[in-house]
């Protein structure tokens, strides 16, 4: 991956500290490894990023920078890729994990008419929780485990076409 290039548009480790809202957590923001952009923090980075981003819970992001902060896995990629989840993406996210899940657990889907408030989730909670937190799980761990494969070798292949490019040069430089 180019590293340049992903740093211009990744928040600098003293612009994220000096935030009015992180200001009591700004001891955790200091460890350098967070920060750190290599084929290590990068890869895990994406793994928890994609995973979290199919939790259907609230605060995902908190939840990735937590993970991210423990695992010592680059903060800013795993909590923008939580956006993988958006207003436009997430219903049909979540409407596959269930699906997903109700198949695995040979459920039958019962949820006909989807009311989107509070109150029909709360109510039909039972009845797609389990399969909604099942496929999600499964879902998640496909796309964390693509995201770090995906990323890990695509992080080789960059470093690797760098090398052949130097030793090009190189040769030809002794050849003149």
């Amino acid at each position: 991956m180019p590293r340049k290039s992903l740093q211009r548009y990744l928040p600098s480790p003293a612009q994220v500290r000096k935030h009015k809202a992180l200001k009591p957590i700004a001891h955790l923001l200091s460890n350098g490894e967070i920060w750190h952009l290599n084929r290590r923090s990068a890869a895990g980075a994406v793994f928890i990023g994609l995973f979290v981003a199919f939790l259907p819970i609230p605060m995902q992001m908190v939840l990735a920078a937590v993970l991210a902060i423990a695992s010592r896995c680059n903060l800013p990629i795993s909590v923008a890729l939580v956006w993988v989840t958006n207003p436009i993406t997430i219903a049909p996210m979540f409407y596959f994990s269930y699906r997903l899940g109700a198949w695995m657990l040979e459920m039958e889907i019962t949820a006909a008419a989807v009311d989107m408030n509070f109150s029909w989730l709360w109510n039909n909670l039972g009845t797609i929780g389990y399969p909604l937190l099942f496929g999600s799980l499964i879902c998640g761990w496909v796309a964390g485990i693509s995201g770090f494969v995906a990323t890990r070798l695509l992080w080789r292949l960059h470093v690797v076409r760098r090398w052949r490019k130097r030793r090009a040069a190189v040769a030809a430089r002794r050849d003149q």
